[in-house]
């Protein structure tokens, strides 16, 4: 069976999605922020989930009154890649998931706000190589970031898939957003928030806890009739 006509293609998320590395880089924004003086706790980083690395840990830095400086970031992602090599971060399922979706024929892109350098760390940790996938998009492919929908319209086009033919699949409540912005339907994974805070902050089409339930409706192209 082929997957259904309804549905055209996946946009992924990354961090939450296929990665649980949300630890790691607030641990290397922590250790990159520590340099300029500033002593960020986990709670400081929750309002930049999903936002790109520079609001994370710009955003964080500001807040404490220390002007963002592009070598913040730049020292948050090599902590991140010593970190990376060491942790499993590959969410349970996806790679599964992924290869499943690919032998299907399934057009699927990963939609990331994070720069490449860490989409690539990202991917060959689950074990795969940039080319399994359709496109890549990254923080650095699009002026907006989430919530505003330009990565993932980027997707679509790169893929060839009408907007309102792709689900996103998203851990993050801008990241949903983004997704019904752009036209899209969106299957939330709660990695990063929870069931009811998606539903009252963000109302995705789906909301699933386990990322593998994704592929059933790809498939099968179910119009839910309600958010549980």
């Amino acid at each position: 069976m082929g997957y259904t006509d309804d549905i055209g293609a996946v946009l992924f998320d990354m961090d939450g999605v296929l990665v649980d590395s949300e630890e790691i880089m607030m641990r290397g924004a922590q250790y990159a922020l520590a340099q300029w003086g500033v002593q960020a706790e986990p709670a400081d980083f929750i309002p930049f989930i999903g936002t790109g690395e520079d609001r994370f840990v710009g955003g964080v830095a500001e807040a404490h009154g220390v002007p963002y400086e592009k070598e913040m970031k730049a020292r948050a992602y090599a902590r991140y890649a010593e970190l990376a090599l060491k942790t499993d971060i590959v969410i349970p399922g996806a790679p599964d998931l992924l290869r499943r979706l690919f032998a299907r024929g399934v057009p699927c892109a990963v939609c990331s706000s994070a720069d490449m350098v860490k989409v690539a760390i990202n991917v060959r940790a689950l074990g795969l190589a940039p080319s399994d996938f359709g496109a890549l998009l990254t923080g650095e492919s699009v002026e907006r970031k989430k919530p505003f929908p330009d990565i993932y319209l980027a997707g679509a086009a790169a893929l060839g898939v009408p907007p309102e033919r792709c689900v996103v699949v998203e851990d993050a409540v801008s990241g949903v957003r983004a997704g019904h912005a752009a036209g899209m339907r969106v299957i939330a994974v709660t990695t990063s928030f929870t069931a009811q805070e998606m539903r009252d902050q963000a109302a995705p089409e789906w909301i699933v806890e386990d990322v593998g339930e994704v592929f059933d409706i790809v498939m099968n192209g179910k119009h839910p009739s309600s958010l549980d």
